[in-house]
């Protein structure tokens, strides 16, 4: 029988991540991650909140990149799995248990004054081994324009661009799944 071990996270950090790194050179991070679960409590009507701390650990070229822009507070995503690992408390020489995400993908959320234009915050790093660059998306040129000229008016119910950015006009026989229309209408993204 198949089995999943994905855990998903959106939260903040508590603390300032650091870096370390094994004797064979592998980078490690441990972080910490608050999520917060609100709800409305039924016999008072108060909004209530409950914060829950999750361990996460990153290895290789992600840890770098975590302790290099990540600080605390910041908002981050974080793709991975749940590893329960046993190891000795050096002063009792008991078995102690920590459970923790490793980390597989991280992706910075939000932003700051002090962020530039052409900074990688934002794009999703995987965990890879091997170092890897971050080239921001380059835009896309536009298309020559159609022979024929588009509508003036969007169509009716078409959802207004966010933000104020340009649109871009799909026409009918760019979509393979367009209702059949008598007439020209425009799709607007």
């Amino acid at each position: 029988m198949a089995s999943v071990n994905k855990v998903i996270l959106v939260g903040n950090l508590g603390r300032d991540p650091e870096v370390r790194y094994s004797p064979e050179g592998t980078a490690m991070c441990n972080i910490s991650i608050a999520t917060t679960n609100t709800w409305k409590d039924r016999n008072t009507g108060e909004k209530r909140e409950d914060t829950e701390w999750h361990r996460v650990v990153f290895y290789n070229r992600l840890a770098e990149i975590v302790g290099e822009y990540l600080r605390k507070g910041r908002s981050i995503y974080v793709e991975g799995r749940i590893k329960t690992r046993k190891f000795q408390d050096k002063e009792t020489g008991t078995d102690r248990y920590v459970t923790e995400v490793v980390a597989e993908q991280m992706q910075m959320l939000g932003g700051t004054a002090n962020q530039g234009a052409n900074s990688d915050y934002g794009q999703g790093y995987p965990n890879t081994g091997a170092p890897r660059t971050q080239t921001p998306p380059t835009p896309a040129t536009p298309a020559a324009p159609a022979s024929q000229p588009a509508p003036s008016a969007p169509m009716q119910g078409a959802p207004a661009s966010a933000g104020g950015g340009a649109r871009a006009i799909i026409e009918d026989d760019d979509i393979p799944f367009a209702p059949a229309f008598s007439g020209r209408a425009s799709y607007c993204i």
